[in-house]
């Protein structure tokens, strides 16, 4: 049976009008799905409202106690039970969720090697069958950036590898699609030109794109999480803009992963 998940970014989370446009056209999506989220930047606001630093080691958040408790409000609470709500209004029968619901997504804190980033996941294991019965009772799964450990702590996890490693779990069984939705229309050949979608990739232009220093920073660790769904069973992913993934799914806009 075709499964579609879709990762949507944060940036997209913390415009509004983007954000609704984006959820309705989620809803739309015939089928079975499943939606992925990131957290944008109202954790960092709301952590400065209660006087609490924000963290940052080599662009990355560190995750410690007193941020913990802000990711798990925000990101578990507040983002994800907003998304549910406006999926709702659209006649979309969603339930939000973290890893820890249902122990969907379990993970292992991550050990400290150079850098200590905290109370941050490394995904361990996806219940696909715990998804897929949520699936079958005619729910979407809403699944914010939070996983769980075996000694029962909440952990911040990133987005993107929840959104391929769920992938690639519900792929035993299902012919799964992955999208990964966020601000740009694709992956660029010219970052300073919006238009410059690269329709398709694999891994050998991949590889040169990223030599010439084309394809750089956060893009990377998107694209390698994308390539490793794709070489573990997903039948396809694809990178756009959130305004167009209906497009997307019918491969008219955006950039299709191939191997």
């Amino acid at each position: 049976m075709k499964l579609t998940l879709v990762k949507i970014g944060g940036n997209v989370i913390d415009n509004p009008d983007a954000c609704a446009a984006f959820l309705q056209a989620f809803a739309q999506l015939e089928g079975q799905k499943i939606l992925v989220h990131g957290g944008g930047k109202i954790a960092t606001q709301t952590a400065a409202q209660l006087g609490i630093e924000t963290k940052m080691v080599e662009g990355r958040r560190r995750t410690d106690r007193p941020m913990l408790d802000v990711v798990t409000m925000v990101y578990g609470g507040l983002v994800n039970k907003n998304l549910v709500a406006q999926l709702q209004a659209n006649s979309c029968n969603a339930i939000g969720l973290t890893g820890a619901d249902g122990g969907i997504i379990r993970s292992v804190k991550r050990p400290v090697k150079t850098i200590d980033y905290g109370f941050v996941g490394d995904i361990e294991q996806v219940n696909a069958g715990q998804i897929d019965a949520l699936l079958q009772s005619g729910l979407v799964p809403v699944i914010a950036p939070l996983t769980y450990s075996a000694e029962g702590l909440l952990l911040n996890t990133n987005a993107d590898t929840m959104a391929s490693a769920t992938a690639v779990a519900m792929a035993q069984k299902h012919k799964m699609n992955l999208i990964y939705c966020f601000e740009k229309k694709g992956v660029l050949s010219d970052p300073d030109d919006d238009d410059a979608v690269i329709s398709k990739l694999n891994p050998a232009s991949y590889a040169d794109y990223k030599e010439k220093g084309i394809i750089n920073k956060g893009m990377i660790p998107k694209l390698d999480n994308a390539f490793a769904a794709l070489q573990s069973g997903v039948r396809r992913v694809t990178i756009c803009h959130a305004e167009d993934l209906l497009d997307a799914v019918e491969e008219k806009a955006g950039t299709v992963l191939e191997i």
